[in-house]
């Protein structure tokens, strides 16, 4: 067996490749585990295959010290970090569940190499109870093995950090250690404490996992109110943008903004989980995703009215990441615009900045273009996403124009 590690993470995605590496930064002896191997091939080259600012350069540092490593399969380390992805999957009834095939999988493949006395931290997202699930595949796993591993540690320590921020509020942001037991949760905290200056809040995991969802679940309600509100504005012929700065003058109201729906891995999916465990009681953020998800068909339906009379109407959608200055589209509402758009006969000249080639749902719909040309060849531009390269469009450029302002920046001007 190889030399063990001082950490193990499992995943090298937009959670595990900026945790891996930091923590090698501080001097950890770092595995990092990923099953794509064009994804190992570049790490192990001090490259990345996400996009975070100043990402490349601590990767790059990471590997070069000899302290990151990354491999296909995982070796023998003193503490196993999964970070894998933890979907749902939508059934036939129209009903949301989680899938925890990848954190299964993941707890399943360290068995051949957990010692005794080894952390098992569980940072990925999940349902309340994923934590003792995790503990049951991996001791199932050992039975099968015939392999008896005494003392093994278990935690959740759910991550809060923002995708353009990551390695900033990795730093900063408050962390809970969520163990099966106290020790777990003590041992956790003393991991996460070489590179954390913020607080370590002590906890048991099912709390640890609740907070998290419940973290995302506050902000998919809050948003969803801005969202039925935008709804409610149109059809009262009401500007919402004026009205959100306005209402937002009281010292004790905080309106968000609205847009085309809620994307990203974390607040389109979260709150889903809660449901899942407690349909009957979570009603309100059921109802709450219900609104957000149903963004996307009220501004596809904007596009159709405003395209009315129009022979083979071409659309610029202006942004396909799920919020400003990335380059992320997992479950984006803006990628879902576009797409249907392209499905439904229209002419989409993509245009987002932060990607070199369209995603598979877009390829052969599709053309990706520069913002300059989509802005001379579109009858329609659709602003999706509030990049700061959109910001910066003149007002004059937009003279006669069919314009849809999903974000409230033309319309604030």
């Amino acid at each position: 067996m190889n030399k063990s590690h001082d950490v193990a993470v499992l995943g090298l995605g937009y959670i595990g490749l900026p945790t891996a590496s930091i923590f090698a930064t501080k001097g950890k002896r770092v595995l990092g585990v990923d099953v794509v191997p064009a994804v190992v091939e570049t790490i192990n080259q001090g490259s990345i295959h996400i996009h975070e600012p100043d990402l490349d350069v601590l990767v790059r540092a990471a590997v070069q010290s000899g302290n990151l490593r990354a491999a296909i399969k995982p070796e023998p380390a003193e503490v196993f970090i999964v970070a894998v992805p933890t979907p749902f999957q939508v059934k036939a009834d129209g009903s949301r569940v989680p899938d925890l095939s990848f954190v299964e999988s993941a707890a399943r493949s360290i068995a051949t190499v957990v010692q005794p006395g080894n952390l098992v931290i569980l940072e990925s997202t999940s349902p309340v109870g994923t934590t003792e699930k995790i503990k049951a595949w991996l001791e199932d796993e050992l039975a099968k093995l015939g392999r008896k591993v005494d003392g093994l540690l278990y935690a959740h320590c759910p991550e809060r950090i923002l995708p353009g921020q990551m390695l900033k509020e990795l730093v900063s942001n408050d962390r809970i250690a969520g163990g099966l037991t106290p020790e777990a949760s003590r041992k956790a905290k003393e991991l996460y404490r070489c590179f954390c200056s913020a607080d370590i809040v002590e906890t048991d995991a099912r709390t640890a996992e609740m907070a998290k969802l419940t973290e995302n679940a506050f902000r998919d309600v809050n948003i969803a109110f801005a969202n039925e509100l935008s709804l409610v504005c149109d059809k009262l012929g009401i500007k919402v943008w004026e009205l959100i700065k306005l209402a937002n003058r009281h010292p004790r109201v905080k309106i968000l903004q609205p847009g085309p729906g809620v994307g990203g891995h974390c607040i389109a999916v979260d709150p889903w989980f809660i449901v899942d465990s407690a349909p009957k009681e979570a009603r309100l953020m059921r109802t709450a995703r219900e609104v957000n998800d149903g963004k996307p068909d009220w501004v596809i339906g904007k596009v159709r009215a405003a395209s009315a009379g129009l022979k083979d109407p071409s659309v610029a959608c202006l942004g396909l990441a799920f919020k400003a200055n990335i380059d992320d589209l997992r479950e984006s509402p803006s990628l879902e615009i576009a797409t249907h758009l392209a499905d439904e006969g229209f002419k989409v000249w993509a245009v987002e900045p932060h990607v070199c080639e369209l995603p598979k749902a877009l390829q052969g719909k599709a053309e990706l273009v520069g913002l300059e040309e989509a802005l001379v060849k579109a009858d329609i531009l659709l602003l999706l996403v509030d990049h700061d390269a959109f910001k910066r469009i003149p007002p004059s450029t937009l003279m006669g124009k069919i314009t849809i302002d999903t974000r409230g920046i033309w319309n604030s001007q």
